[in-house]
C-alpha cells in the first residue's frame, strides 16, 4: 500500500542529488554513498558544528588537529545514523515523495547489506573515538543509544525534532571533554543551547514532508505546530531560536566579557532572517532555510575566533 502511494506521486522533490559528484562514482559505490548522504553534507555540518564551538572555546584555532578528528568522526557517524534511520524507515520511506528513491526502499541495497555497512561505519567511528580521553569515549558510547532510538520517535511523539536535538548536540559535550577532560556548566549550557537550535532548524526541515507524513501517520513538530497548535508556527520558531541564542551568549559572556553579545548580533540576524523569510507552503524554501544553518554555525565559529583575538 505504501509503495502504491509513492508510485502515484511525481518524483520531483527528492533528497537524492543524482547529478552531483556521487553520481560520477562507480555504480557499486553510489548506493552506499547516497545512504550516507554524502551528496548532501548539511547533516554532517550540523552534527559537527556544536563540537567545533566547544573546541574553539576551550582550545582556540591551535586545536585544529582535534577539529579535524571530529570532522572525520562526524562524517562517519552521520553516515551511520542515516543507515540506522533508513533501516528503521525502509517501509515508510517508500511512501514519502522526498525519500522514495533512497537506496533501501528503491531496492539498490538490501537490509542485510545495510547492516554490514553499518557495522563497518561503527567500527571506523570507534577507531576515531578511541583517540580521545575516557570521558569523551563514554559520551560517544552513550550517544549511540540516542542515534539508534531517534528514528522511532516520529512514531510515538509529536516532537521527534526534540529528540534529534538531544542526539545531534552531543558534540558540544564531547568537544569540551576532549579538550579539558571535564564538563563544567558552560558545556551543558552549550548543549542545551544547541538543543533549541536543532528544534528550530529541524522543524523547518520537517515542513517539507507534512502532507506525506499526515498521509502515513508520521508525527513531527512541524505538523503539530501547523495542525494541532492554535498559534503561529513562526512565533514558535522565533522562540526556539531566541532561547538558543540567549543560552549561547551566556556561555560566551562567561568566557569572554559582556561585549560578546554585541559580536553575536550578526549570527542572531541570520536566525531571524530564516524565520522571517520562511514559506510554509514551498518545500524548496524550507530546505534552503534549513541548509542555511551551516552558515549560521560557521558565523558562530568566526565570532568565537574574533573574541579570542580581542580578549
Amino acid at each position: 500500500m505504501l509503495m502504491i502511494i509513492a508510485m502515484n506521486r511525481t518524483q520531483n522533490h527528492t533528497d537524492i542529488i543524482k547529478h552531483g559528484w556521487v553520481g560520477r562514482l562507480p555504480k557499486s559505490m553510489q548506493p552506499y554513498c547516497y545512504m550516507m548522504r554524502l551528496d548532501r553534507p548539511i547533516g554532517t555540518w550540523l552534527l559537527l558544528l556544536p563540537a567545533w564551538w566547544s573546541i574553539l572555546l576551550t582550545g582556540g584555532m591551535h586545536a585544529w588537529p582535534t577539529m579535524i578528528l571530529f570532522g572525520v568522526g562526524a562524517l562517519i557517524m552521520r553516515g551511520a545514523g542515516c543507515v540506522v534511520n533508513d533501516l528503521w524507515d525502509r517501509d515508510l520511506d517508500g511512501a514519502v515523495e522526498r525519500t522514495a528513491t533512497r537506496p533501501i526502499p528503491n531496492g539498490d541495497v538490501s537490509p542485510k547489506q545495510a547492516l554490514i555497512f553499518l557495522a563497518i561505519l561503527l567500527s571506523l567511528g570507534l577507531i576515531i573515538l578511541l583517540q580521545l580521553n575516557a570521558l569523551t569515549i563514554t559520551l560517544g558510547i552513550v550517544s549511540i543509544v540516542f542515534i539508534v532510538a531517534y528514528p522511532l520517535m516520529k512514531r510515538i511523539t509529536w516532537w521527534p525534532q526534540a529528540f534529534l536535538g538531544l542526539t545531534f548536540n552531543f558534540g558540544a559535550l564531547m568537544g569540551w571533554s576532549a579538550m579539558t577532560g571535564e564538563l563544567p556548566w558552560q558545556a551543558w549550557m552549550l548543549y542545551a543551547s544547541g538543543f533549541f537550535w536543532t528544534l528550530g532548524y529541524d522543524t523547518i526541515y520537517a515542513l517539507q514532508d507534512r502532507a506525506d507524513d499526515a498521509l502515513i501517520g508520521i508525527k513531527s513538530s512541524a505538523r503539530y505546530l501547523t495542525e494541532a497548535w492554535s498559534g503561529d508556527i513562526k512565533i514558535a520558531l522565533y522562540g526556539f531560536y531566541i532561547i538558543h541564542f540567549v543560552m549561547l551568549t551566556v556561555v560566551m559572556m562567561s568566557i569572554f566579557s559582556s561585549y560578546a553579545i554585541a559580536i553575536f548580533i550578526l549570527a542572531m540576524a541570520q536566525l531571524m532572517w530564516q524565520v522571517k523569510t520562511l514559506s510554509l507552503t514551498d518545500p524548496k524554501n524550507s530546505l534552503e532555510r534549513f541548509q542555511s544553518n551551516r552558515d549560521y554555525g560557521l558565523i558562530v565559529c568566526a565570532c568565537v575566533v574574533l573574541l579570542q583575538n580581542l580578549f
